[in-house]
């Protein structure tokens, strides 16, 4: 049997090895990615992280594995068995997938209480009720994914599985949602940036983050918060008729959540975002690795990069300070928003997806739906003067 020293000794190991592949990981909680993950499991990480996996695709596959492992650990008082046998993943299944309604005669029902209080003190459950249908089937394809690269079999097409999880579906019905209520349009992002009023580093970096995060067509938090200075490169200044040029960049995004592994993808900036930009790393005096960080409470900046969780904070808090209701707005709003604002202004949808970098023409093209029912455009069939001279510019 394992002594408490041993046992303690191999989590400070872990910890060691989870330091060297932070930027690519949850690091916030390696304590608690240390306590939960195996050596096998720390090892399998690494050697994605080797192979080049995209970050967002590793910080899915760690969050999936630790709640898989804690689950487990909850459940049956064991880790995670590989491969796992079709009872345990029935019991996932049952544990995740319930009637609400059933939940009030039944309290037996679904998740057995302890199990769920146990996820709970671990942050890992917030939200009362069953998990959406798509957050348990991700899981599975994690569990199966891990599976396979272990070079095991295991049960996860068995028709039992699948029997289960769409009964389970067809019990727990589940109205689809936006993952932001509202979309950050450009009048939305102006009263947002109006909060960004003071030279505060923190009012500085806010606004240089909501202007980029924007106007580079609506970049996910996760590509905002892992942005370093090695991505970012000076452009020429583009020539404006009887103005002064505008500053110009270029963000490579490398490996995105829709691109193929050898396409680096490419956006551009120009004018008030570059500026904004420029402004932020003068006054942090960052001229190398993460580009947007924490800031302490005494004004000190970070060496770490921003946990994507905190771009979502940021919208959320300068939508209070704005007056608006922060329930309303997420970091993905900045997304959904680009695309609406190009609609509403003109702008053609495969020029507005050149800077989106969205793959699906249906999910980009529901933004312009929307946009153009509300205006009636659609009716009239008359367009918007294109107020900026590239969809890049989308930007107050």
């Amino acid at each position: 049997m394992e002594t408490k020293r041993s046992i303690q000794t191999a989590v400070d190991r872990r910890l060691d090895e989870l330091d060297t592949i932070a930027a690519v990981l949850p690091i916030e909680r390696r304590d608690e990615l240390a306590e939960l993950l195996t050596d096998q499991d720390v090892e399998t990480l690494r050697h994605l992280v080797n192979e080049g996996m995209g970050a967002n695709t590793l910080r899915a596959l760690t969050s999936d594995l630790a709640y898989l492992q804690a689950w487990s650990l909850a459940a049956t008082g064991r880790s995670l068995p590989w491969p796992a046998p079709e009872a345990l993943l029935l019991k996932f299944v049952a544990h995740h997938l319930w009637d609400a309604e059933k939940r009030i005669t039944d309290p037996d029902h679904g998740m057995p209480a302890d199990v769920e209080e146990k996820l709970r003190i671990q942050g890992l459950l917030r939200s009362p009720g069953p998990h959406a249908p798509d957050t348990v089937r991700r899981r599975l394809a994690t569990w199966s994914t891990l599976t396979k690269w272990r070079g095991l079999d295991g049960f996860f097409s068995s028709p039992a599985l699948k029997s289960a999880i769409r009964l389970a579906v067809r019990a727990t019905p589940r109205p689809r949602k936006r993952k932001s209520a509202k979309a950050v349009t450009g009048d939305i992002l102006s009263k947002l940036i109006a909060t960004c009023k003071t030279g505060s580093l923190r009012d500085v970096r806010d606004r240089a983050a909501l202007m980029v995060a924007f106007a580079s067509g609506g970049r996910r938090r996760s590509e905002i918060a892992g942005l370093r200075i090695e991505q970012l490169q000076q452009e020429e200044p583009i020539p404006m008729d009887g103005d002064p040029s505008l500053p110009s960049l270029s963000i490579h995004l490398g490996r995105t959540k829709t691109s193929s592994a050898d396409n680096d993808e490419v956006v551009y900036l120009s004018g008030r975002p570059v500026e904004a930009l420029d402004a932020w790393l003068v006054a942090a005096k960052i001229d190398k690795g993460s580009v947007f960080r924490a800031i302490d409470r005494w004004g000190n900046v970070s060496r770490r990069p921003l946990d994507p969780k905190a771009i979502n904070d940021i919208v959320k808090q300068r939508a209070a300070l704005a007056g608006l209701d922060p329930g309303e707005f997420s970091a993905h709003g900045l997304r959904s928003g680009y695309l609406t604002e190009a609609a509403n202004r003109g702008i053609p949808l495969p020029e507005a997806m050149e800077q989106s970098r969205h793959r699906s023409v249906q999910q980009a093209s529901s933004y312009y739906n929307n946009a153009q029912r509300r205006s009636g455009r659609a009716s009239s069939n008359s367009r918007l003067t294109v107020l900026m001279h590239a969809s890049h510019q989308i930007i107050i």
